[in-house]
């Protein structure tokens, strides 16, 4: 396969994806018309797919070659997994911040118990000493 670096990120020519894939090149120049598959332009305006892009592709092709889905079914299937994708990273990110929240509630929970367990101890007394104050007798009535 040609590659060529384009700052930093190696990209593989049309002509190396489209052996790959086993694909025409105009078939990926559809895909790309069609908007399934956005390849970055060289300096000299050469097509250069990423390891992102192939990963698609290879998708593309499975759902077209395998399943016999159409282009337009092919772009509603990329286009949910792409929202999918989102939404689990909203959720895992919506996980985190529960958790975050739980440890802190934990945290002055336990904060709270240990505040509220202590019992203040005052200075020694003498041995012998007085003790508590006895509580004073309630007055009987009868």
């Amino acid at each position: 396969m040609a590659k060529k670096k384009k700052r930093g990120k190696v990209g593989y020519m049309i002509s190396a994806v489209a052996e790959k894939f086993h694909l025409h090149p105009q078939t990926l120049r559809l895909y790309e018309r069609e908007g399934l598959v956005t390849p970055s332009r060289s300096e000299g305006n050469t097509r250069l797919y990423t390891e992102e892009d192939l990963e698609r592709l290879e998708v593309i092709v499975a759902l077209t070659r395998d399943l016999g889905v159409n282009l337009a079914g092919v772009e509603v299937i990329l286009n949910m997994r792409d929202k999918m994708e989102e939404l689990q990273g909203e959720m895992e990110e919506f996980a985190r911040f529960v958790n975050q929240e739980l440890e802190r509630m934990r945290d002055r929970s336990m904060q709270e118990r240990f505040r509220t367990a202590l019992v203040r101890v005052g200075p020694a007394r003498p041995a012998g000493g007085p003790r508590a104050r006895p509580e004073p007798e309630k007055a009987k009535v009868s």
